[in-house]
């Protein structure tokens, strides 16, 4: 079970890493910034939005918005309607819900405070209600492709020290995981 789980993850990073070059190919292709291929002006910009707030930069990390998460997410939306549809859908929830509870702002449009005060609501499925459920959902889901997007990228892949999949003339179990 464990190598079929290994096995998995090595092909699902080969395809993010795909992904990555192919977007790299594209983007030294063309000038200035990303051009958003599936999403609104609008939409692109909340999920960049969404990315900073999931994975911000500091002093340990360049962030998502650095890593190009939002561009990955939208290249892959390019390539599924049934994501588009997912990130469609969820952003006009999460732009909804926003305006309902803050005067008629929009996600971006609303302060720090109000954005992560509504994530802090559909982060947790403790909260779930038939008001919530779409939000959480979305979110879930939102977190898990910024997670990916970021850490299959070179910047992430720098952060956490992966050299890439090769052969190993020996291996040793480090003293610290016996530990």
């Amino acid at each position: 079970m464990a190598r079929l789980a290994a096995g998995v993850s090595i092909v699902a990073t080969a395809d993010a890493q795909h992904v990555h070059e192919t977007m790299a190919q594209e983007k030294s292709a063309q000038k200035g910034p990303y051009k958003p291929k599936a999403l609104t002006a609008h939409e692109y910009a909340t999920l960049q939005r969404l990315s900073d707030l999931i994975i911000p930069a500091d002093e340990h990390s360049h962030g998502a918005l650095a890593a190009g998460a939002a561009d990955f997410i939208d290249f892959l939306c390019n390539a599924s309607d049934e994501m588009q549809n997912i990130y469609t859908g969820g952003i006009l929830w999460i732009d909804e819900e926003m305006k309902h509870r803050h005067d008629g702002k929009a996600f971006v449009d609303a302060s720090p405070e109000q954005q992560t005060a509504l994530l802090d609501l559909i982060a947790w499925r403790k909260n779930r209600s038939p008001e919530l459920n779409a939000g959480i959902d979305f979110f879930a889901f939102c977190r898990r492709m910024v997670a990916d997007a970021y850490y299959t990228s070179p910047i992430g892949f720098k952060e956490v020290g992966y050299v890439g999949n090769g052969a190993m003339s020996q291996f040793s179990v480090p003293k610290e995981a016996l530990d």
